[in-house]
């Protein structure tokens, strides 16, 4: 299914693979047409925007059509619901794309960030906030649910025609907006959840400032401290400083200023603990809203972790064996473990076989990009990298560089990584990736400190020197002895 947004500033198109938990974009392209340049001060849309955005939905139309999309889902946002040429616009743009455009209300626009914030985020506690070229939409999100909205004529093309192109002006008229808005209260030792591409933008520079060495955006977090000092410098820049670093985009020079204004006086307005970046926005919201219950409550996730084993190891089935076969030494009365860290678990048991086909020296690191690299949600950074770090020391058992990402973990979170691992190592060789081993070999905490594998009296001869050198290994990092028993 496609999805075509219609925004103040750009046109875009994305084709899904489908109405999934965690829809995987398939074709995305961006045309920036700046319809909402001088809707702010003229009232209409700009003839120039509309005359390109025209060309970009016709040909919108004919990849969705040549890539197969059955429905065709199309919203336009702030610069057609308030130009007084809008309805006219939409009429032409709707005959160009050969559908219908549900142009939203502010409300509605701030609903479906929010509900892209907690589709990529499940966890989200704070206030998202969502900027496009003509509008800031914010509204609080507790506990996986929607409360109060707003939104405000803030976007960065918007304060460019207000403010004449000034700095000055512009801070002067986002501080007299923010000084009246009470949502901003609510993020007082919370999360800012960022969504846009002018934000994006800005996370991108941070990282290449601070050498970040997971190139990955969504919830890449920043401090309060951090944020404000990036996006004060931003602000500060003019088009052509900002077309001369690589990280930005050369088509947002102009606006991103005015973008990084708007967060640099929204943060000095409000105590949040951090800002998040969130990929995932009214397009994903848009998504999510049209699935079932039981589909919304899924773990996005461990969805995207068994499409992996599905596309990518050699027997799925195996995979969730092996999500069973750990549960022996972890819960109450054995290893420790909270919620999080089962989820973690399963998510790798499901992940640990998707570099078999590489060569065999390199599965390790194709196993290390595949994982940390993966368009996943639902998952912080530390999440991902200690899934990336477990099955890159499942092939590479002394491995200690990888990449540079041990950086992101603590020393119990990278200690973990290595005990489920080994666990995995002791695993494959008795199973061999296939089904139907592992649920009849026992692997359980004795007493005296021990660690019992037991194997059936059928599998006997699967009992042998590496089974037992990676069973002691293994309760070597657990502080015990291994102990192999067969046929009992």
């Amino acid at each position: 299914m496609a999805v075509v947004d219609i925004g103040s500033n750009s046109v875009r198109l994305v084709v899904y693979d489908g109405l999934r938990r965690s829809p995987s974009p398939i074709f995305n392209e961006k045309i920036l047409c700046g319809l909402g340049r001088g809707v702010a001060t003229k009232g209409r849309l700009a003839e120039e925007g509309i005359t390109r955005a025209i060309a970009a939905l016709k040909r919108f139309r004919a990849l969705a059509r040549q890539i197969g999309a059955k429905h065709v889902y199309a919203v336009a946002t702030a610069a057609a619901r308030e130009a007084s040429n809008g309805p006219q616009f939409i009429a032409r743009a709707e005959k160009a794309l050969g559908c219908d455009i549900k142009v939203l209300t502010g409300k509605e626009e701030a609903r479906y960030a929010a509900l892209g914030v907690i589709a990529g985020i499940p966890g989200a506690d704070g206030v998202a906030g969502d900027l496009g070229g003509g509008s800031l939409e914010l509204i609080d999100i507790k506990d996986g649910k929607l409360r109060d909205g707003i939104t405000l004529p803030l976007g960065p093309l918007r304060l460019m025609d207000l403010s004449g192109g000034s700095i000055d002006k512009a801070r002067e008229i986002i501080d007299e907006t923010f000084a009246r808005t009470e949502i901003l209260k609510l993020l007082k030792g919370r999360t800012f959840y960022a969504v846009g591409g002018t934000w994006r933008n800005l996370a991108k520079l941070h990282m290449a400032q601070s050498h970040y060495p997971l190139h990955v955006l969504h919830c890449y977090r920043l401090t309060k401290p951090q944020a404000m000092s990036l996006s004060g410098l931003v602000a500060h820049l003019s088009p052509t400083s900002l077309r001369e670093i690589r990280e930005v985009s050369k088509s947002r020079s102009d606006t991103m200023p005015f973008g990084a204004l708007v967060l640099e006086r929204l943060l000095a307005h409000c105590q949040p603990s951090a800002v998040e970046i969130s990929v995932y926005g009214v397009r994903e919201g848009m998504l999510f809203s049209k699935l079932p219950g039981r589909k919304r409550n899924s773990d996005a996730l461990l969805s995207s972790c068994w499409d992996f084993a599905r596309r990518y190891a050699r027997s799925p089935e195996h995979e969730l064996e092996l999500c069973d076969w750990t549960d022996q030494l972890f819960g109450p009365g054995k290893l420790p473990e909270t919620d999080e860290q089962r989820r973690l678990r399963y998510a790798a048991c499901l992940l640990a076989d998707i570099g078999w086909r590489a060569h065999p020296d390199y599965r390790a690191e194709r196993s290390l990009s595949m994982i940390s690299q993966a368009a996943f949600v639902g998952v912080d950074h530390p999440g991902r990298v200690f899934l990336a770090l477990t099955v890159f020391y499942r092939y590479d058992g002394e491995g200690e560089d990888g990449d540079g990402l041990n950086r992101l973990l603590d020393d119990e979170v990278h200690q973990r990584a290595h005990l489920l691992a080994s666990i995995f190592r002791l695993a494959y060789i008795l199973s061999a990736a296939m089904p139907g081993m592992l649920p009849n070999i026992s692997l359980k905490l004795g007493d005296n400190k021990t660690l019992i594998l037991r194997l059936p009296k059928k599998l006997a001869d699967l009992a042998g020197e590496r089974v037992e050198k990676r069973l002691a290994g293994l309760a070597a990092e657990i502080g015990r002895t291994g102990k192999l028993v067969v046929g009992r």
